[in-house]
């Protein structure tokens, strides 16, 4: 679900309000810091408060690239992936995986109620692509 919400560097607003709603629906602490960046904290496994907590990073924008005959709105258009023998593929455009699968770990990661962990945080930042701004 994350390829189908636009999110060049610059144009964060869709893909924040993406993960705010993930977080918020799996009922964990979901919110945005002072530059943007989304963060949303998921309890510890009861017995397992006094653990370490471990935070899980990636950036949630992507690079803009098509190929000449595509026509693509990186602003409005999601990407169109498509699965080719052991392969994702993208269909005329970037497939945003960088780092579009750090997002997704995280997020399979924050949906699984069958792991055994410690406090986990997630910070998924903002513009890395273009200056490393969250």
């Amino acid at each position: 679900s994350l390829t189908r919400v636009p999110r060049p560097s610059g144009f964060m607003k869709p893909v924040t309000e993406f993960l705010l709603n993930f977080g918020k629906g799996l009922n964990l602490e979901s919110f945005t810091d002072e530059v943007g960046n989304v963060i949303i904290r998921k309890p510890a496994t009861p017995g397992m408060e006094n653990r370490k907590g471990v935070i899980l990073q990636a950036h949630m924008d992507m690079v803009p690239q098509k190929n000449n005959d595509t026509a693509h709105d990186f602003e409005k258009d999601p990407i169109e992936a498509y699965i080719d023998g052991d392969w994702v593929k993208a269909k005329g455009t970037t497939l945003g995986a960088d780092d579009g699968m750090g997002v997704a770990a995280i997020m399979a990661v924050l949906e699984d109620n069958t792991l055994t962990h410690g406090p986990l945080e997630a910070l998924i930042t903002v513009d890395e692509e273009t200056g490393m701004f969250g």
